[in-house]
């Protein structure tokens, strides 16, 4: 048995750090600026909502084919080459985005940010977790996902920031610009991590991965599948409903996402501390049964108190289902390392496609964007219910 290498403070900083800015790089500045982005692409007619949501249904596509590539791609060796080829992709299909006007052409470059992002979203966090349980310090992985929630909070100010100096494609160079010299640096640390190659238990035998699919794994991938589709729809649509049901010129037609992301920063380190003092798995149900609440208070009062209920609530909630999910998961499949985690990204990500798919279905058929919001709150319903048949991971690994 190999003893754990000693790490400094700066070590686990840095590290850290990188995650983080990787993170926020694919997520903040790929994926979720295009929430607040929407509603201005709207306005400037690049196109209208319907094909807003089909746009972001092609990015959530990649995203899960991405997350699918990665279960594949999910040994070490692999992410160190993968990491920075991805991280690439994501740098040149923002820049390219901001060249076209085109909606066919925007479809297909979002799907393949969407790919990169899904990959990515996978492979560092990941690869930054086997690092920390290589050095006893997995109990700070859950630090990584902040940079989701900086991400989401300077996405929201670059768009605010530049909404009257730029139009149409142009709205997206600011992310670009921002994301070369972050996803250089970021891909950089993270591929060259001291992590080994090839895993072994303490007895010096190589590790057999058990089934991803039981008993125990079923409910939690289902749990995790309404998570979704429920978060979804008020992370891609929130500022566009505050365009249709506020009127010009309120405070809160930017100001929902700053809300959105000002809870998200400190979520990450909230749920890890709530996970570790009351158990990972009764924290996803409280976790899911606020998330709920939120969803529920857009639908119930589409005005500036259901928007800031379902800003505070979603977005100090939704990354938490994730660390938790995952950290539950991997109790209750040890060793699966990144081919869990890819695993639940790829049907996390399916779920995300599906919510703005069906949004678009409802909404060429006359719906509301507040009544689609409805498909959330069915779907968190459902993830809450599953998530109480999830058995807590000491229980079963001590079943007889």
């Amino acid at each position: 048995m190999t003893s754990a290498p000693n790490t400094t403070p700066r070590q686990l900083f840095t590290v850290l750090l990188a995650g983080g800015l990787v993170l926020m790089v694919v997520h903040g500045l790929g994926r979720f600026i295009y929430t607040p982005l929407l509603p201005y692409l709207v306005a400037d007619n690049q196109f209208d909502a319907a094909d807003g949501a089909a746009v972001a249904t092609w990015n959530y596509l990649g995203y899960l084919m991405g997350a699918m590539l990665a279960i594949r791609w999910h040994r070490i060796d692999q992410i160190r080459v993968m990491l920075p080829l991805f991280m690439a992709v994501h740098v040149v299909t923002t820049l390219v985005t901001t060249q076209t006007d085109q909606l066919t052409l925007i479809s297909f470059i979002r799907w393949l940010n969407g790919v990169a992002n899904g990959v990515v979203f996978v492979q560092a966090p990941a690869l930054i977790l086997e690092w920390l349980v290589w050095r006893n310090r997995a109990s700070l992985s859950g630090l990584v996902y902040i940079g989701v929630g900086m991400g989401l909070l300077i996405s929201s100010g670059l768009v605010t920031g530049t909404a009257d100096l730029l139009t149409g494609a142009e709205r997206w160079w600011p992310a670009a610009l921002l994301s070369i010299p972050l996803a250089w640096w970021g891909a950089m640390k993270l591929r060259q991590l001291d992590v080994p190659v090839r895993q072994q238990t303490d007895t010096g035998q190589a590790v057999v991965n058990t089934p991803l699919l039981d008993r125990a794994s079923i409910p939690l991938f289902l749990s995790y599948a309404g998570a979704g589709l429920g978060y979804i729809l008020p992370m891609t649509f929130l500022p566009l409903l505050a365009k249709q049901v506020l009127p010009d010129e309120h405070a809160l037609l930017d100001g929902t996402w700053v809300i959105v992301a000002l809870c998200t920063i400190p979520a990450p380190w909230i749920w890890n501390k709530l996970g570790a003092k009351m158990g990972d798995l009764p924290a996803l149900r409280l976790n899911f049964i606020i998330q709920l609440a939120g969803v529920v208070a857009s639908v119930i009062w589409p005005g500036p108190l259901g928007l800031v209920l379902c800003g505070l609530l979603v977005g100090s909630t939704f990354v938490g289902t994730v660390l938790l999910t995952q950290r539950i998961g991997r109790a209750l499949h040890p060793h699966q390392g990144p081919r869990l985690s890819a695993a639940m990204v790829a049907l996390y990500g399916f779920t995300q496609m599906v919510g703005p798919w069906l949004t678009k279905q409802w909404l060429d058929a006359g719906g509301t964007l507040v009544s689609a919001f409805g498909i959330g709150v069915a779907a968190l319903a459902f993830g809450l219910l599953f998530a109480f048949f999830v058995p807590r991971p000491e229980a079963w690994h001590s079943r007889s």
